[in-house]
């Protein structure tokens, strides 16, 4: 039996036309609808997927777990940032306080912290709170080595206290010359105007005048390093070791009433005023060292002068004359 084939009348054209098949879109639109479907569905599975209405007890478990972590560690950092305040504290206290007291270098905070070397927390990278952990583990370190480096300062400072009178004693605390009236003081630390070749150099001491054969003290305890004239320009000159990083040079005497390796105390007389080696007048030119390193010898006149007079002589020293040597 032949198909039947159906016509319709199209009145632009005032002709009949056939009826074309609607099979296509018989099955078409469902197929679309069906694929719609499943591409709305798959889009819900994701969403769903990333929430936590299908997660496993296993998924929350863990979760919570990770919460917790993030939580202890956050604790935990507070707790860090507190020791690490109490250790700056005590880094500053023994800085300014316990080593000033004793006459100690300050720690630089190089030092006491350093230069943490980022090569050691590569293991650490790649996970999801990498830099959480990491940072943790920078501060734990650098508290740790601040520790180590206190520990060995406070046993320093400790060995000090122990030698404390011994210290007070070997530190130079009075002038070389008696010096009342505080006019006996020709020149200052620092650039001066040299009196042979008048150009400015540095003068690492202090010039006390007096008439030649004036007693000369030990300003510390201590032993006699040296006592002759080879140092040059110094001529006759003692050096005493106070120990404690402390040394101190006394110039230009006339004769001595030291010899080396003898012990002497503070205010003992060690020599006598002269003007041998180059020297323009009779004068002591005395100089302090700590740790190999010239000092200004104003600072450590706490022994026998007041600090009004301290301030007298303070203005005199800075004044930027020619020195006697």
């Amino acid at each position: 039996m032949s198909k039947k084939v159906k016509y319709y009348y199209d009145p632009e054209s005032l002709a009949y036309r056939i009826i074309g098949s609607q099979k296509r879109k018989k099955f078409g639109y469902p197929a679309l609808f069906l694929l719609a479907s499943a591409l709305f569905g798959f889009l819900c599975f994701v969403v769903l997927m990333n929430t936590s209405y299908f997660e496993t007890p296993k998924d929350k478990i863990q979760a919570r777990e990770i919460e917790n972590l993030k939580l202890s560690y956050a604790i935990l950092n507070k707790k860090i940032e507190a020791i690490d305040q109490v250790a700056s504290d005590l880094e500053d206290r023994d800085n300014n306080l316990y080593r000033v007291y004793f006459n100690s270098s300050p720690i630089s905070n190089e030092k006491r912290r350093g230069i943490i070397d980022k090569k050691r927390y590569q293991e650490l990278e790649g996970f999801n709170n990498s830099e959480l952990v990491i940072n943790t583990s920078e501060k734990v370190d650098g508290i740790s080595k601040a520790l180590v480096v206190q520990s060995k300062s406070l046993d320093e400072i400790l060995k000090l206290a122990k030698a404390k009178d011994k210290l007070l004693s070997a530190i130079p605390a009075i002038q070389p010359v008696k010096n009342e009236d505080l006019k006996h003081m020709a020149s200052g630390f620092g650039y001066r105007s040299d009196p042979f070749t008048k150009a400015r150099k540095m003068h690492e001491g202090m010039d006390f005048t007096a008439r030649t054969g004036t007693p000369i003290y030990a300003t510390g305890d201590g032993v006699v390093k040296n006592a002759d004239n080879s140092l040059s320009g110094f001529g006759n000159h003692i050096e005493i070791n106070h120990g404690f990083g402390y040394l101190t040079l006394y110039g230009h005497l006339s004769k001595y009433k030291a010899r080396p390796g003898q012990r002497v105390k503070r205010g003992d007389i060690i020599g006598y005023v002269g003007s041998t080696g180059r020297s323009q007048a009779p004068h002591c030119h005395y100089e302090v060292h700590k740790d190999g390193k010239v000092v200004n010898p104003i600072n450590f006149y706490y022994g026998n002068i007041s600090a009004a007079e301290y301030v007298a002589i303070s203005k005199i020293a800075n004044q930027e004359n020619q020195s006697l040597d």
